[in-house]
């Protein structure tokens, strides 16, 4: 089972533009998480002084044009090959940092194989997986992450498990290998407040902390992993509100948040 961790921690979050990303207005619906994860990914580099020697490796999905938005050296991966790509260039570089933002049909269905083997050989990368449960980018359609009884494009009455299979768990999978060093969820929408019509941004300061770690296992030398529960409100045919809603009473059920491993014992710094 994860690990809970203490939401009690304080956290310093950063307003205005940052060094780390570039100037140019994203592509992202609004109402996604794309936006939210790129500038807490934009503030650690800045944070930790990595600018300069991170390549970011892009993936194919909605995080697709992500190298126009963080101001790092990028390279383009074919869909679902971010992980070889990522190794390639960190086995000839092992000075640089080196990262990549993929969705779950890119993750985990056609580059599946690409991730499991790079965390089994416990590559010194670092992987955030932004799981919204659909294909977001082609019209949404089922994924292997998308949770029983979910309508989508491909599952018009909902998707059934005992034709389909059980939504697939990236996290359980990898934190079952002996090599990656770092493997943790955790659900970035904005959290309803019963009864009171309000919103938490926690998800938001807790994966700022978890985004650090992450950076800093790979800097130990270790293979990190972020999956990071998210929403995608326009294929889900829902308001963003409602999609708020859905992910902390569906999704954050089927993908519970926690940490599931932590060999370098970063959640205790």
């Amino acid at each position: 089972m994860p690990r809970l961790v203490n939401a009690r921690v304080e956290y310093e979050v950063k307003l205005g533009r940052l060094p780390t990303l570039t100037e140019k207005e994203t592509h992202y619906c609004p109402g996604c998480e794309h936006g939210t994860l790129t500038r807490l990914i934009a503030s650690t580099l800045d944070k930790l002084n990595l600018r300069e020697k991170t390549v970011l490796v892009d993936s194919v999905g909605c995080s697709v044009f992500a190298h126009d938005y963080i101001n790092t050296d990028a390279v383009q991966a074919p869909h679902g090959r971010a992980p070889a790509v990522m190794a390639g260039i960190k086995r000839v570089r092992p000075d640089l940092v080196v990262f990549a933002v993929q969705g779950d049909g890119d993750a985990v269905s056609i580059g599946l194989l690409e991730l499991v083997n790079a965390a089994n050989r416990g590559e010194p990368v670092t992987i955030f997986l932004v799981n919204n449960a659909i294909y977001g980018m082609t019209g949404g359609q089922m994924a292997p992450t998308t949770p029983a009884g979910m309508v989508t494009t491909t599952s018009p009455y909902g998707r059934d498990v005992s034709y389909t299979g059980q939504p697939l768990d990236a996290s359980r999978l990898l934190a079952s290998l002996d090599a990656p060093s770092y493997v943790r969820r955790v659900v970035l929408p904005l959290e309803p407040i019963r009864d009171t019509g309000l919103y938490s941004a926690r998800g938001s300061l807790e994966c700022l902390k978890v985004v650090e770690n992450a950076f800093r296992v790979q800097l130990m030398g270790g293979f990190s992993f972020v999956e990071v529960v998210s929403t995608c409100n326009i294929n889900w045919k829902m308001s963003v509100l409602e999609s708020k809603k859905y992910a902390w009473e569906v999704l954050a059920k089927t993908f519970p948040p926690g940490v599931y491993k932590d060999k370098f014992g970063v959640e205790k710094v």
